[in-house]
């Protein structure tokens, strides 16, 4: 950072990262993948997608955020914004687990100002910008279009309902993830079940393209008594975030 609030633009984050990695294959391609919130899944269907094109064998996908350089102190939005990070290796494989279905969309028609960089609310504050969003249409937004986005990639997996063992999904709100999990299964005439969506937003606050592998991590590694995961469960992931964007996929362990 140099002492200033600005980043560099050039190199990429992922050239920064593959350089520290000493990683020597020159056809190691690494590049940023902007998608919001969502960024994380999408560079998993994306890794997917190289793949299964036999185009790689094997990616790493990061999430990785630090908020609390954009985060304004004097809006109370910002109170729930936090730094994280997390990674996954997706590698080849000949087995049946791996991802089943994936959507992605993006709605810029009317929302793509719900999350946006304004100024300050302390107005002598004038020349930075901070992260800012409209927060009851990105509720309305998300409890119509998440759950709605989730149906449809779930119906695509070609697994029962009753099949699916947890849903892992953005840690934005609790309210609003409960509210969209509580949508998702009404689609389905049924009452959301009983420790199917892990929460960390209490701990870890809302550290946007890192919530889920860093939620997904921590349950791994058994560090969420309540929840595990365990070979052949049917794992739904989805989240939603500036653009407006959404995406969501089905992976079998």
């Amino acid at each position: 950072m140099h002492g200033s609030i600005q980043s560099d633009m050039v190199p990429s984050l992922a050239s920064r990262v593959k350089h520290l990695l000493k990683v020597k294959n020159n056809f190691c391609v690494a590049y940023d993948l902007l998608f919001g919130c969502p960024g994380w899944i999408e560079g998993v269907i994306q890794a997917n997608a190289f793949i299964q094109a036999g185009i790689a064998k094997r990616c790493l996908v990061i999430g990785a955020e630090t908020l609390s350089r954009v985060i304004d102190p004097h809006d109370r939005d910002s109170m729930i914004y936090a730094d994280g990070a997390g990674a996954v290796i997706l590698d080849a494989n000949q087995d049946d687990s791996g991802l089943l279905s994936h959507l992605s969309a993006s709605f810029t028609l009317n929302e793509s100002d719900y999350l946006y960089f304004g100024k300050s609310y302390f107005h002598q504050d004038s020349n930075t910008k901070y992260l800012k969003m409209k927060g009851r249409k990105i509720y309305e937004f998300a409890l119509t279009n998440v759950s709605l986005a989730m149906k449809t990639c779930f119906d695509n997996s070609g697994y029962s309902i009753k099949e699916l063992s947890k849903i892992i999904i953005h840690q934005a709100n609790e309210k609003m993830d409960e509210a969209i999990v509580s949508r998702f299964y009404q689609l389905y005439d049924l009452p959301k079940p009983p420790n199917v969506m892990p929460m960390i937003i209490q701990k870890l606050g809302n550290n946007s393209v890192a919530t889920i592998p860093t939620l997904l991590a921590m349950i791994l590694h058994g560090e969420i008594p309540e929840h595990s995961i365990n070979k052949g469960d049917i794992t739904l992931f989805a989240s939603v975030g500036a653009g407006m964007n959404i995406n969501a996929f089905v992976y079998k362990f």
